[in-house]
Protein backbone atom coordinates (compact mmCIF):
# COMPACT_ATOMS: atom_id res chain seq x y z
CA UNK A 1 0.00 0.00 0.00
CA UNK A 2 1.35 3.16 -0.87
CA UNK A 3 0.73 5.71 2.20
CA UNK A 4 -0.07 8.81 0.70
CA UNK A 5 -3.39 7.39 -0.44
CA UNK A 6 -3.79 7.71 3.89
CA UNK A 7 -2.49 11.14 3.71
CA UNK A 8 -7.36 12.23 4.07
CA UNK A 9 -7.20 9.25 6.18
CA UNK A 10 -4.35 8.30 8.53
CA UNK A 11 -6.19 6.37 11.05
CA UNK A 12 -6.56 3.63 8.74
CA UNK A 13 -3.00 2.75 9.81
CA UNK A 14 -2.06 2.74 13.43
CA UNK A 15 1.28 4.18 12.08
CA UNK A 16 0.35 6.03 9.81
CA UNK A 17 -1.68 7.80 12.41
CA UNK A 18 1.22 8.57 14.12
CA UNK A 19 3.53 9.65 11.92
CA UNK A 20 0.41 12.08 10.72
CA UNK A 21 0.79 14.04 13.83
CA UNK A 22 4.65 15.18 13.21
CA UNK A 23 4.80 19.04 12.79
CA UNK A 24 4.74 20.13 8.97
CA UNK A 25 8.57 20.17 8.18
CA UNK A 26 10.05 18.23 11.00
CA UNK A 27 12.43 15.63 12.15
CA UNK A 28 12.17 12.23 12.01
CA UNK A 29 14.39 9.46 13.14
CA UNK A 30 13.29 5.66 12.30
CA UNK A 31 15.51 3.55 14.56
CA UNK A 32 16.08 0.16 12.65
CA UNK A 33 14.95 0.52 9.21
CA UNK A 34 16.36 -2.48 8.36
CA UNK A 35 15.60 -2.65 3.94
CA UNK A 36 13.84 0.51 4.33
CA UNK A 37 9.89 -0.27 3.39
CA UNK A 38 8.49 1.31 6.45
CA UNK A 39 11.06 4.12 6.13
CA UNK A 40 9.53 4.30 2.49
CA UNK A 41 6.12 4.63 3.69
CA UNK A 42 6.57 7.45 6.08
CA UNK A 43 7.75 9.69 3.24
CA UNK A 44 4.87 8.86 1.35
CA UNK A 45 2.64 10.10 3.49
CA UNK A 46 4.43 13.23 4.80
CA UNK A 47 6.97 14.03 2.12
CA UNK A 48 7.55 17.45 3.73
CA UNK A 49 9.58 15.37 6.35
CA UNK A 50 13.10 15.58 7.40
CA UNK A 51 14.18 11.56 7.69
CA UNK A 52 16.50 10.30 9.88
CA UNK A 53 17.83 6.62 9.89
CA UNK A 54 20.20 4.45 12.57
CA UNK A 55 20.46 0.64 12.50
CA UNK A 56 23.09 -1.94 12.94
CA UNK A 57 23.48 -2.72 9.31
CA UNK A 58 20.63 -1.19 7.45
CA UNK A 59 19.88 -1.01 3.19
CA UNK A 60 20.87 2.65 2.73
CA UNK A 61 20.89 2.60 -1.27
CA UNK A 62 16.98 1.73 -0.58
CA UNK A 63 15.85 4.51 1.77
CA UNK A 64 14.51 7.83 0.17
CA UNK A 65 17.20 10.17 -0.93
CA UNK A 66 17.14 12.57 1.65
CA UNK A 67 17.51 10.57 4.40
CA UNK A 68 20.72 10.72 6.41
CA UNK A 69 21.37 7.24 7.54
CA UNK A 70 23.77 6.33 10.02
CA UNK A 71 25.46 2.85 11.14
CA UNK A 72 24.88 2.04 14.74
CA UNK A 73 24.82 -0.25 17.31
CA UNK A 74 21.47 0.42 19.67
CA UNK A 75 22.79 -1.33 22.81
CA UNK A 76 26.09 0.47 23.11
CA UNK A 77 26.69 3.11 20.64
CA UNK A 78 25.76 6.76 21.13
CA UNK A 79 23.43 8.21 18.14
CA UNK A 80 25.64 11.03 16.26
CA UNK A 81 22.73 13.59 16.34
CA UNK A 82 22.57 16.59 18.57
CA UNK A 83 20.40 16.53 21.82
CA UNK A 84 16.57 17.60 21.43
CA UNK A 85 17.17 17.60 17.58
CA UNK A 86 14.00 15.13 16.50
CA UNK A 87 9.91 15.81 16.49
CA UNK A 88 9.92 12.36 16.70
CA UNK A 89 11.24 9.38 16.66
CA UNK A 90 9.96 5.23 15.71
CA UNK A 91 11.37 2.26 16.29
CA UNK A 92 9.43 -1.29 15.04
CA UNK A 93 10.11 -4.11 15.93
CA UNK A 94 13.50 -3.58 16.95
CA UNK A 95 13.41 -4.11 20.66
CA UNK A 96 12.55 -7.90 20.92
CA UNK A 97 15.59 -8.20 19.09
CA UNK A 98 17.85 -6.55 22.24
CA UNK A 99 19.08 -7.79 25.84
CA UNK A 100 19.43 -4.18 27.19
CA UNK A 101 17.06 -1.83 26.07
CA UNK A 102 17.68 1.32 27.95
CA UNK A 103 21.27 2.84 25.90
CA UNK A 104 18.33 2.87 23.23
CA UNK A 105 15.71 4.61 25.29
CA UNK A 106 17.86 6.81 26.89
CA UNK A 107 18.67 7.67 23.41
CA UNK A 108 15.44 8.36 22.26
CA UNK A 109 14.43 10.61 25.25
CA UNK A 110 18.05 12.65 24.45
CA UNK A 111 17.50 13.07 21.23
CA UNK A 112 13.51 14.33 21.35
CA UNK A 113 12.70 17.46 21.40
CA UNK A 114 10.38 19.06 24.23
CA UNK A 115 7.01 17.17 23.41
CA UNK A 116 8.32 15.03 20.57
CA UNK A 117 7.05 11.68 20.37
CA UNK A 118 8.35 8.66 20.25
CA UNK A 119 6.86 5.03 18.48
CA UNK A 120 7.59 1.36 19.24
CA UNK A 121 6.42 -1.56 18.35
CA UNK A 122 6.73 -5.35 19.11
CA UNK A 123 5.29 -8.35 18.94
CA UNK A 124 2.19 -8.83 21.33
CA UNK A 125 2.01 -11.66 23.86
CA UNK A 126 -0.34 -13.98 21.66
CA UNK A 127 2.04 -14.15 18.97
CA UNK A 128 3.85 -16.77 21.76
CA UNK A 129 0.56 -19.18 20.75
CA UNK A 130 0.36 -18.94 17.49
CA UNK A 131 1.04 -21.50 14.46
CA UNK A 132 4.55 -21.34 13.50
CA UNK A 133 4.50 -19.89 9.71
CA UNK A 134 5.78 -21.52 7.01
CA UNK A 135 8.79 -20.56 4.64
CA UNK A 136 9.96 -16.69 4.96
CA UNK A 137 6.89 -15.65 7.54
CA UNK A 138 7.34 -14.95 11.08
CA UNK A 139 4.18 -16.03 12.53
CA UNK A 140 5.02 -17.76 16.01
CA UNK A 141 7.22 -15.31 17.88
CA UNK A 142 10.12 -17.96 17.88
CA UNK A 143 9.43 -18.12 13.99
CA UNK A 144 12.19 -15.63 14.09
CA UNK A 145 15.26 -16.92 15.76
CA UNK A 146 16.96 -13.69 16.24
CA UNK A 147 14.55 -12.64 19.02
CA UNK A 148 15.80 -12.46 22.41
CA UNK A 149 13.05 -11.99 24.63
CA UNK A 150 9.21 -10.78 23.85
CA UNK A 151 8.71 -7.16 25.50
CA UNK A 152 5.41 -6.78 26.78
CA UNK A 153 4.28 -3.51 27.27
CA UNK A 154 4.22 -3.23 30.71
CA UNK A 155 7.95 -3.53 31.00
CA UNK A 156 8.29 -1.07 27.98
CA UNK A 157 6.32 1.44 29.48
CA UNK A 158 8.38 1.26 33.00
CA UNK A 159 11.75 1.23 31.01
CA UNK A 160 10.43 4.62 29.04
CA UNK A 161 9.40 6.47 31.95
CA UNK A 162 12.85 5.03 33.94
CA UNK A 163 14.37 6.60 30.42
CA UNK A 164 12.70 9.84 31.14
CA UNK A 165 9.80 9.76 28.59
CA UNK A 166 5.94 10.07 29.50
CA UNK A 167 3.59 7.03 28.72
CA UNK A 168 1.19 7.93 25.91
CA UNK A 169 -0.64 6.10 24.49
CA UNK A 170 -0.91 1.85 23.91
CA UNK A 171 -2.44 -0.44 21.89
CA UNK A 172 -2.73 -3.21 19.42
CA UNK A 173 -0.86 -1.81 15.84
CA UNK A 174 -3.27 -2.68 12.55
CA UNK A 175 -4.44 -1.42 9.13
CA UNK A 176 -7.78 -1.87 9.33
CA UNK A 177 -8.06 -1.91 5.01
CA UNK A 178 -5.17 -5.47 5.47
CA UNK A 179 -7.57 -6.60 8.63
CA UNK A 180 -10.96 -6.15 6.41
CA UNK A 181 -9.25 -8.24 3.02
CA UNK A 182 -8.45 -11.31 5.72
CA UNK A 183 -11.92 -13.29 4.95
CA UNK A 184 -10.93 -12.92 0.99
CA UNK A 185 -7.02 -14.68 1.21
CA UNK A 186 -8.42 -17.48 3.56
CA UNK A 187 -8.93 -19.71 1.13
CA UNK A 188 -6.79 -18.84 -1.40
CA UNK A 189 -2.95 -20.24 -1.33
CA UNK A 190 0.06 -18.64 0.98
CA UNK A 191 1.25 -15.12 -0.35
CA UNK A 192 2.97 -11.96 1.14
CA UNK A 193 -0.61 -10.40 0.71
CA UNK A 194 -2.78 -13.53 2.90
CA UNK A 195 0.10 -13.17 5.33
CA UNK A 196 -0.01 -9.46 5.78
CA UNK A 197 -4.15 -9.61 5.62
CA UNK A 198 -3.53 -12.25 8.48
CA UNK A 199 -1.23 -10.12 10.80
CA UNK A 200 -3.27 -7.03 10.68
CA UNK A 201 -6.63 -9.54 11.70
CA UNK A 202 -4.79 -11.21 14.39
CA UNK A 203 -3.31 -8.11 15.74
CA UNK A 204 0.00 -9.76 15.95
CA UNK A 205 2.08 -6.32 17.32
CA UNK A 206 1.57 -4.05 19.98
CA UNK A 207 2.37 -0.65 19.73
CA UNK A 208 3.45 2.11 23.07
CA UNK A 209 3.99 5.86 22.41
CA UNK A 210 6.00 8.03 24.61
CA UNK A 211 6.66 12.04 25.06
CA UNK A 212 9.05 14.04 26.00
CA UNK A 213 8.22 16.37 28.29
CA UNK A 214 7.97 19.95 27.26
Amino acid sequence: MNWSWLRLAPWIDTRAAFVARTPQGGSLLDLGSSDGETLGHIAELRPDLRLFSADKFGRPERYPASCEFRAADFESDKLPWSDASMDAVTCMHVVEHLRDLMPLLRETARLLKPGGRAYFETPHPRSLSMPSATGRFTLNFFDDPTHVRLIELGELRTLGKSAGLAVGDSGVSRNWLFAAAHPLFVLLPESRQKFTARIHWTGWSAFQTFQRSA
